[in-house]
């Protein structure tokens, strides 16, 4: 059990964040299909960044000395940096859908195509391979939480609560769920949240009231770039062994299923990244999970077979969207160019 909580936290953090990141956008009015590649370039400046300052040799007595807290604050500036090339990333999107009207669906999907061939252009020129890791050592020793870290010997047990939510987990994922009720509080119990959020219903309406819409969908564009450009480091970090390859296995596009699943509200959000996450720890780890805890009836041994397992995500997703895709309600004004001479 704790083990299937534990992967399904890490796999659901990130979708609950990407997801989000959408959510922004699109409550300002732009649809933002390139969650997918905004995670790609995340995940690479996230990784670069920390390839980069352990070469440097920053925090090289940190790690000797096992000083987790400084580690923890290396992890911490690496999801900053990621953010922010996230949000700079994303302004691409945010100048052709404002300032140049362009289709905003073509526009995701230019930088969606994008992305990885950008990333993969700069790893063959920074690695001369086609995956970018650390320079040193590996994400579990470098950013994981042990319960060494809070006294505990190798031999003792720090009960189920322990064991589950602080050994052998990332304080990232934590920083997320913060970062999550924080922004779903921001967006919806705010003046700077109903405003970003009348952008996306009624923009002529909001702009009668002195609301500047253009700048509004810029705002919510950046937050959206800058989330999942965060969200793409995460996903390296804990489930990719903090490497980049142009890849993040469609978890933008799982996002966006997650986000039209939720009805664009933080709290079903929430409930469906887990559900998401849960059957993509299933495709991850089918191989060793044990249903009934004796170590004999293991999933891999139902006779079902192993692609089954690798699809299921994806399947639940499009049975997921074809039963709700008609409850969900969108905002009014998404993907429409805003023009101040048109009422």
């Amino acid at each position: 059990m704790t083990f299937l909580i534990q992967q399904t936290m890490l796999y659901a953090i990130p979708l609950m964040v990407v997801a989000l990141a959408g959510v922004f956008a699109e409550r300002s009015g732009i649809i933002n299909l390139a969650l997918e590649g905004i995670m790609i370039f995340g995940a690479f400046i996230g990784v670069l960044f920390v390839n980069l300052v352990q070469q440097a040799g920053v925090f090289d007595a940190a790690y000797a000395q096992g000083n987790w807290i400084a580690l923890q604050g290396f992890e911490l500036l690496a999801m900053a940096v990621s953010a922010l090339m996230g949000g700079v990333f994303s302004l691409l999107l945010s100048f052709a859908s404002v300032n140049l009207k362009a289709d905003q669906t073509i526009g995701g999907t230019a930088l969606n195509l994008m992305a990885p061939a950008l990333v993969l252009f700069f790893i063959r020129i920074i690695a001369s391979q086609n995956t970018l890791q650390m320079a040193t050592g590996n994400a579990a020793s470098w950013f994981m939480i042990q319960k060494s870290d809070f006294g505990y010997g190798r031999n003792e047990e720090m009960g189920f609560l322990g064991s589950t939510f602080l050994d052998r987990t990332y304080l990232a994922t934590y920083v997320c769920i913060l970062i999550f009720v924080l922004l779903a509080i921001l967006l919806y119990k705010t003046r700077f949240g109903l405003r970003l959020r009348s952008c996306g219903e009624n923009p002529q309406a909001a702009d009668s009231l002195g609301i500047n819409v253009y700048k509004m969908r810029y705002a919510g564009t950046t937050i959206s770039g800058a989330l999942a450009g965060m969200g793409g480091f995460v996903y390296a970090l804990t489930t990719a062994n903090c490497t980049a390859n142009g890849d993040v296995a469609g978890f933008g596009f799982l996002a966006l299923a997650v986000m039209i699943f939720g009805n664009w509200k933080p709290l079903n959000i929430a409930g469906a990244s887990l559900l998401f996450g849960l059957f993509k720890c299933i495709a991850a780890s089918y191989s060793s999970l044990d249903i009934n805890g004796d170590g004999v009836f293991l999933l891999n041994e139902l006779g079902i077979s192993s692609h089954f397992y690798r699809m299921l995500p994806y399947l639940i997703t499009l049975a997921v969207l074809a039963f709700t895709s008609k409850r969900s309600r969108a905002p009014k004004a998404e993907g429409i160019p805003y023009d101040k001479g048109q009422r």
